[in-house]
Protein backbone atom coordinates (compact mmCIF):
# COMPACT_ATOMS: atom_id res chain seq x y z
CA UNK A 1 0.00 0.00 0.00
CA UNK A 2 0.99 3.54 -0.26
CA UNK A 3 1.04 6.07 2.12
CA UNK A 4 0.42 9.65 1.71
CA UNK A 5 1.81 11.73 4.54
CA UNK A 6 0.09 15.32 5.05
CA UNK A 7 2.31 18.65 4.17
CA UNK A 8 4.01 20.10 6.93
CA UNK A 9 4.11 16.02 8.96
CA UNK A 10 6.59 16.93 12.07
CA UNK A 11 9.95 14.39 12.29
CA UNK A 12 8.41 12.73 15.45
CA UNK A 13 5.06 11.64 14.01
CA UNK A 14 6.82 10.78 10.84
CA UNK A 15 9.13 8.48 12.42
CA UNK A 16 6.07 7.24 14.69
CA UNK A 17 4.32 6.14 11.13
CA UNK A 18 7.84 4.48 10.04
CA UNK A 19 8.11 2.26 12.99
CA UNK A 20 4.22 1.55 12.84
CA UNK A 21 4.67 -0.16 9.27
CA UNK A 22 7.48 -2.34 10.33
CA UNK A 23 5.62 -3.41 13.46
CA UNK A 24 2.49 -4.23 11.11
CA UNK A 25 5.19 -6.65 9.33
CA UNK A 26 5.88 -4.21 5.86
CA UNK A 27 8.98 -2.55 4.86
CA UNK A 28 8.71 1.29 4.25
CA UNK A 29 10.14 2.51 1.27
CA UNK A 30 10.25 6.52 1.37
CA UNK A 31 9.71 8.85 -1.38
CA UNK A 32 9.89 12.67 -0.95
CA UNK A 33 7.40 14.92 -2.95
CA UNK A 34 7.11 18.62 -3.58
CA UNK A 35 4.49 18.95 -0.81
CA UNK A 36 4.01 14.97 0.41
CA UNK A 37 6.14 12.51 1.54
CA UNK A 38 5.07 8.63 -0.02
CA UNK A 39 5.72 5.86 1.86
CA UNK A 40 5.66 2.57 0.08
CA UNK A 41 4.76 -0.24 2.73
CA UNK A 42 5.81 -3.18 0.78
CA UNK A 43 4.69 -6.72 2.19
CA UNK A 44 1.11 -8.71 1.83
CA UNK A 45 -1.68 -7.47 0.42
CA UNK A 46 -3.37 -4.81 3.10
CA UNK A 47 -6.93 -5.82 4.49
CA UNK A 48 -9.60 -2.67 4.34
CA UNK A 49 -9.24 -2.84 8.40
CA UNK A 50 -5.52 -2.48 8.18
CA UNK A 51 -5.71 0.59 5.47
CA UNK A 52 -8.68 1.88 7.70
CA UNK A 53 -6.01 1.86 10.33
CA UNK A 54 -2.96 3.66 8.75
CA UNK A 55 -5.65 6.38 7.58
CA UNK A 56 -6.62 7.20 11.59
CA UNK A 57 -2.76 7.54 12.24
CA UNK A 58 -1.41 11.38 12.88
CA UNK A 59 0.06 12.54 10.08
CA UNK A 60 -1.65 10.24 7.19
CA UNK A 61 -3.48 12.30 4.48
CA UNK A 62 -3.80 8.83 2.14
CA UNK A 63 -3.66 5.32 2.07
CA UNK A 64 -4.02 3.90 -1.39
CA UNK A 65 -4.20 0.30 -2.61
CA UNK A 66 -1.00 -0.56 -4.97
CA UNK A 67 -2.39 -2.20 -7.88
CA UNK A 68 0.23 -3.00 -9.75
CA UNK A 69 2.92 -6.10 -8.80
CA UNK A 70 6.34 -4.26 -8.78
CA UNK A 71 5.20 -2.22 -6.20
CA UNK A 72 8.57 -0.29 -5.95
CA UNK A 73 9.40 0.04 -9.70
CA UNK A 74 6.06 1.32 -9.93
CA UNK A 75 4.87 5.21 -10.99
CA UNK A 76 2.41 4.78 -7.79
CA UNK A 77 5.20 4.81 -5.16
CA UNK A 78 8.15 6.78 -7.06
CA UNK A 79 5.94 9.38 -9.32
CA UNK A 80 8.89 11.32 -9.90
CA UNK A 81 11.40 9.87 -12.56
CA UNK A 82 14.42 8.47 -11.21
CA UNK A 83 17.90 10.12 -12.51
CA UNK A 84 21.22 7.98 -12.08
CA UNK A 85 24.38 10.36 -10.99
CA UNK A 86 27.62 9.21 -12.34
CA UNK A 87 31.03 11.55 -12.21
CA UNK A 88 30.66 11.62 -15.98
CA UNK A 89 26.60 12.23 -16.65
CA UNK A 90 23.68 11.69 -15.88
CA UNK A 91 20.72 8.87 -17.11
CA UNK A 92 16.68 9.47 -16.53
CA UNK A 93 14.27 12.56 -17.07
CA UNK A 94 15.93 14.12 -20.16
CA UNK A 95 19.52 13.14 -19.74
CA UNK A 96 20.68 10.58 -21.86
CA UNK A 97 23.98 8.07 -21.47
CA UNK A 98 26.23 6.42 -23.43
CA UNK A 99 28.07 2.70 -22.49
CA UNK A 100 30.82 1.75 -24.75
CA UNK A 101 33.43 -0.73 -25.04
CA UNK A 102 34.14 -4.16 -26.06
CA UNK A 103 32.01 -7.29 -25.64
CA UNK A 104 35.10 -9.00 -23.47
CA UNK A 105 38.38 -7.46 -21.69
CA UNK A 106 41.04 -9.59 -23.87
CA UNK A 107 44.41 -7.51 -23.11
CA UNK A 108 45.56 -4.45 -21.74
CA UNK A 109 46.56 -3.07 -24.76
CA UNK A 110 42.78 -3.82 -26.49
CA UNK A 111 40.92 -2.40 -23.21
CA UNK A 112 42.77 0.76 -22.57
CA UNK A 113 42.78 1.81 -26.90
CA UNK A 114 38.93 0.93 -26.11
CA UNK A 115 38.61 2.99 -23.19
CA UNK A 116 40.45 6.12 -24.83
CA UNK A 117 38.77 6.09 -27.99
CA UNK A 118 34.85 6.12 -26.42
CA UNK A 119 35.95 8.57 -23.79
CA UNK A 120 37.27 10.68 -26.96
CA UNK A 121 34.12 10.26 -29.05
CA UNK A 122 31.83 11.30 -26.44
CA UNK A 123 30.94 7.75 -24.22
CA UNK A 124 30.46 8.49 -20.31
CA UNK A 125 30.70 4.89 -19.37
CA UNK A 126 33.09 1.66 -20.13
CA UNK A 127 31.81 -1.53 -20.74
CA UNK A 128 33.37 -5.03 -20.88
CA UNK A 129 32.92 -8.48 -19.60
CA UNK A 130 35.49 -10.16 -17.30
CA UNK A 131 33.31 -12.97 -16.82
CA UNK A 132 31.65 -14.25 -19.90
CA UNK A 133 28.71 -16.37 -19.72
CA UNK A 134 29.00 -18.31 -22.82
CA UNK A 135 26.78 -20.68 -24.70
CA UNK A 136 29.55 -23.02 -25.33
CA UNK A 137 31.52 -24.12 -22.73
CA UNK A 138 34.92 -24.10 -25.28
CA UNK A 139 34.28 -20.18 -26.27
CA UNK A 140 36.20 -17.46 -24.36
CA UNK A 141 35.16 -16.89 -20.57
CA UNK A 142 36.48 -13.97 -19.58
CA UNK A 143 39.87 -13.28 -17.95
CA UNK A 144 38.17 -13.20 -14.78
CA UNK A 145 39.95 -11.31 -11.96
CA UNK A 146 43.04 -10.05 -14.27
CA UNK A 147 39.92 -8.63 -16.14
CA UNK A 148 38.47 -6.60 -13.45
CA UNK A 149 42.00 -5.57 -12.70
CA UNK A 150 42.16 -3.89 -16.14
CA UNK A 151 38.74 -2.14 -16.02
CA UNK A 152 40.06 -0.77 -13.33
CA UNK A 153 43.32 0.55 -14.44
CA UNK A 154 41.39 2.29 -17.66
CA UNK A 155 38.99 3.85 -14.95
CA UNK A 156 41.81 5.36 -13.54
CA UNK A 157 43.73 6.60 -16.58
CA UNK A 158 40.37 7.80 -18.38
CA UNK A 159 37.93 9.03 -15.57
CA UNK A 160 35.24 6.66 -17.42
CA UNK A 161 32.97 4.51 -14.52
CA UNK A 162 32.83 0.74 -15.34
CA UNK A 163 30.24 -1.61 -15.82
CA UNK A 164 30.69 -5.36 -15.91
CA UNK A 165 28.41 -8.29 -16.03
CA UNK A 166 28.53 -10.47 -12.62
CA UNK A 167 27.59 -14.09 -13.21
CA UNK A 168 26.78 -15.59 -9.94
CA UNK A 169 26.00 -14.41 -6.31
CA UNK A 170 29.39 -15.58 -4.80
CA UNK A 171 30.96 -13.04 -7.40
CA UNK A 172 29.10 -9.77 -6.14
CA UNK A 173 31.29 -8.60 -3.96
CA UNK A 174 34.46 -9.20 -5.90
CA UNK A 175 33.32 -7.63 -9.04
CA UNK A 176 31.55 -4.68 -6.65
CA UNK A 177 35.35 -4.23 -5.47
CA UNK A 178 36.18 -3.12 -9.51
CA UNK A 179 32.80 -1.77 -11.15
CA UNK A 180 30.92 1.04 -10.63
CA UNK A 181 28.11 -0.29 -11.90
CA UNK A 182 27.02 -4.15 -12.08
CA UNK A 183 25.49 -5.56 -15.05
CA UNK A 184 23.31 -8.59 -15.15
CA UNK A 185 22.82 -9.88 -18.42
CA UNK A 186 20.27 -11.61 -20.32
CA UNK A 187 20.84 -15.18 -19.22
CA UNK A 188 20.28 -14.56 -15.41
CA UNK A 189 18.03 -11.80 -15.62
CA UNK A 190 15.52 -14.48 -13.31
CA UNK A 191 18.32 -15.72 -11.41
CA UNK A 192 16.54 -14.17 -8.24
CA UNK A 193 19.35 -14.97 -5.57
CA UNK A 194 22.15 -13.19 -8.04
CA UNK A 195 19.34 -10.23 -8.39
CA UNK A 196 18.91 -10.19 -4.22
CA UNK A 197 22.51 -10.52 -4.08
CA UNK A 198 23.02 -7.35 -6.70
CA UNK A 199 20.62 -5.64 -4.72
CA UNK A 200 22.56 -5.43 -1.46
CA UNK A 201 25.84 -4.52 -3.56
CA UNK A 202 24.51 -0.67 -2.68
CA UNK A 203 25.86 -0.47 -6.35
CA UNK A 204 24.04 0.53 -9.51
CA UNK A 205 22.42 -2.12 -11.37
CA UNK A 206 22.28 -2.65 -14.89
CA UNK A 207 19.64 -5.39 -16.56
CA UNK A 208 19.36 -6.87 -18.93
CA UNK A 209 15.78 -8.26 -20.03
CA UNK A 210 15.99 -11.59 -21.10
CA UNK A 211 15.46 -13.09 -24.13
CA UNK A 212 11.97 -14.57 -23.70
CA UNK A 213 11.16 -12.55 -20.78
CA UNK A 214 7.46 -10.24 -20.75
CA UNK A 215 7.80 -6.73 -19.92
CA UNK A 216 5.61 -7.88 -16.22
CA UNK A 217 8.75 -10.44 -16.17
CA UNK A 218 11.06 -7.85 -16.33
CA UNK A 219 10.11 -5.34 -14.13
CA UNK A 220 9.01 -7.85 -11.47
CA UNK A 221 13.02 -8.85 -11.66
CA UNK A 222 14.02 -5.49 -11.08
CA UNK A 223 11.61 -5.57 -8.24
CA UNK A 224 14.16 -8.38 -6.46
CA UNK A 225 16.74 -5.44 -6.89
CA UNK A 226 15.01 -2.66 -5.42
CA UNK A 227 13.38 -4.68 -2.78
CA UNK A 228 16.86 -5.25 -1.38
CA UNK A 229 16.98 -1.71 -0.55
CA UNK A 230 18.55 -0.58 -3.79
CA UNK A 231 16.75 2.33 -6.02
CA UNK A 232 19.75 2.18 -8.47
CA UNK A 233 18.10 0.04 -11.24
CA UNK A 234 18.47 0.30 -15.17
CA UNK A 235 16.61 -1.37 -17.44
CA UNK A 236 17.92 -2.69 -20.88
CA UNK A 237 16.11 -3.92 -23.79
CA UNK A 238 18.02 -5.96 -25.99
CA UNK A 239 16.23 -7.82 -28.33
CA UNK A 240 14.00 -10.78 -27.51
CA UNK A 241 13.85 -14.33 -29.24
CA UNK A 242 11.49 -14.63 -32.15
CA UNK A 243 11.30 -16.66 -35.50
CA UNK A 244 13.46 -13.91 -37.50
CA UNK A 245 16.80 -14.80 -38.29
CA UNK A 246 17.91 -11.70 -39.82
CA UNK A 247 19.08 -10.05 -36.99
CA UNK A 248 20.47 -12.29 -33.63
CA UNK A 249 17.46 -11.22 -31.52
CA UNK A 250 14.43 -8.84 -32.33
CA UNK A 251 14.87 -5.33 -30.93
CA UNK A 252 11.47 -4.86 -29.38
CA UNK A 253 11.50 -0.74 -29.29
CA UNK A 254 7.89 -1.01 -28.78
CA UNK A 255 9.65 -1.99 -24.87
CA UNK A 256 10.79 1.76 -24.12
CA UNK A 257 7.23 3.11 -24.47
CA UNK A 258 5.25 0.47 -22.58
CA UNK A 259 8.54 0.77 -19.62
CA UNK A 260 8.54 4.17 -19.15
CA UNK A 261 4.26 4.08 -19.05
CA UNK A 262 4.56 1.14 -16.07
CA UNK A 263 8.09 2.55 -14.45
CA UNK A 264 9.88 5.12 -12.70
CA UNK A 265 13.40 3.79 -13.94
CA UNK A 266 15.54 4.85 -16.84
CA UNK A 267 15.80 2.42 -19.68
CA UNK A 268 18.33 1.46 -22.47
CA UNK A 269 18.88 -0.21 -25.71
CA UNK A 270 21.18 -2.65 -26.49
CA UNK A 271 21.50 -2.50 -30.23
CA UNK A 272 24.66 -5.14 -30.53
CA UNK A 273 23.39 -7.91 -29.29
CA UNK A 274 20.03 -7.37 -30.85
CA UNK A 275 21.43 -6.74 -34.24
CA UNK A 276 23.95 -9.36 -33.98
CA UNK A 277 25.76 -7.54 -37.19
CA UNK A 278 27.24 -4.09 -37.08
CA UNK A 279 25.42 -3.00 -39.56
CA UNK A 280 22.69 -2.55 -37.99
CA UNK A 281 23.53 -1.30 -34.72
CA UNK A 282 23.72 2.19 -35.81
CA UNK A 283 19.55 2.35 -37.12
CA UNK A 284 18.90 0.24 -33.66
CA UNK A 285 20.42 2.51 -31.66
CA UNK A 286 18.83 5.46 -32.96
CA UNK A 287 15.30 3.43 -33.15
CA UNK A 288 15.56 3.29 -29.77
CA UNK A 289 16.36 6.70 -29.12
CA UNK A 290 13.56 7.97 -31.31
CA UNK A 291 11.36 5.91 -28.62
CA UNK A 292 12.65 7.69 -25.52
CA UNK A 293 15.41 5.64 -24.44
CA UNK A 294 17.77 7.10 -21.73
CA UNK A 295 20.92 5.81 -22.47
CA UNK A 296 22.52 2.75 -25.24
CA UNK A 297 25.20 0.40 -24.53
CA UNK A 298 27.22 -0.07 -27.34
CA UNK A 299 30.16 -2.74 -28.46
CA UNK A 300 33.01 -1.68 -30.22
CA UNK A 301 36.83 -3.01 -30.56
CA UNK A 302 39.83 -1.86 -31.86
CA UNK A 303 40.14 -4.28 -33.89
CA UNK A 304 36.92 -6.45 -34.17
CA UNK A 305 37.71 -8.80 -36.80
CA UNK A 306 40.29 -10.54 -33.67
CA UNK A 307 37.64 -10.06 -31.43
CA UNK A 308 37.07 -13.07 -28.96
CA UNK A 309 33.86 -13.07 -28.35
CA UNK A 310 30.97 -11.19 -30.72
CA UNK A 311 33.58 -10.09 -33.30
CA UNK A 312 30.62 -9.76 -36.43
CA UNK A 313 28.43 -7.07 -33.80
CA UNK A 314 31.33 -4.93 -32.67
CA UNK A 315 32.44 -1.38 -33.92
CA UNK A 316 35.55 -0.37 -35.48
CA UNK A 317 36.27 3.51 -33.89
CA UNK A 318 35.43 4.93 -37.15
CA UNK A 319 31.68 3.42 -37.04
CA UNK A 320 31.43 4.33 -33.16
CA UNK A 321 32.41 7.93 -33.58
CA UNK A 322 30.05 8.03 -36.24
CA UNK A 323 27.63 6.45 -34.22
CA UNK A 324 28.41 9.36 -31.67
CA UNK A 325 27.66 12.09 -33.96
CA UNK A 326 24.05 10.83 -35.12
CA UNK A 327 23.41 10.18 -31.74
CA UNK A 328 24.41 13.96 -31.07
CA UNK A 329 22.64 15.39 -33.59
CA UNK A 330 19.00 12.98 -32.95
CA UNK A 331 19.05 13.85 -28.82
CA UNK A 332 17.73 17.26 -29.33
CA UNK A 333 14.94 16.01 -31.52
CA UNK A 334 13.54 14.01 -28.11
CA UNK A 335 14.54 16.48 -25.50
CA UNK A 336 17.16 14.33 -24.34
CA UNK A 337 21.37 16.28 -23.77
CA UNK A 338 24.21 13.71 -23.92
CA UNK A 339 27.13 15.05 -21.18
CA UNK A 340 30.12 15.28 -22.40
CA UNK A 341 33.16 13.59 -20.26
CA UNK A 342 35.17 16.35 -18.82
Amino acid sequence: MLIVTKPGISQETFEALLEEIKQQGYTPHVSEGESHTLIGAIGAPPTPELMEHFRALPGVDQVIRISKPHKLASWEVHPEPTVLDFPTGRTGNGHFMVAAGPCGVESREQILAAARYVKQHGAQMLRGGAFKPRTSPYAFQGLGVEGLKLLAEARAETGLPVVTEVTSPDLVDLVAEYADVLQIGARNAQNFALLKAAGGSGKPVLLKRGMSMTLDEFLMAAEYVLSEGNPQVVLVERGIRTFEKATRFTLDVSAVPVLKSQTHLPVWIDPSHAAGTREYVTPLALAGIAAGADGIIVETHPNPGEAKSDAAQQLPEAAFADLMQAVRRLLPAVDKALAVPA
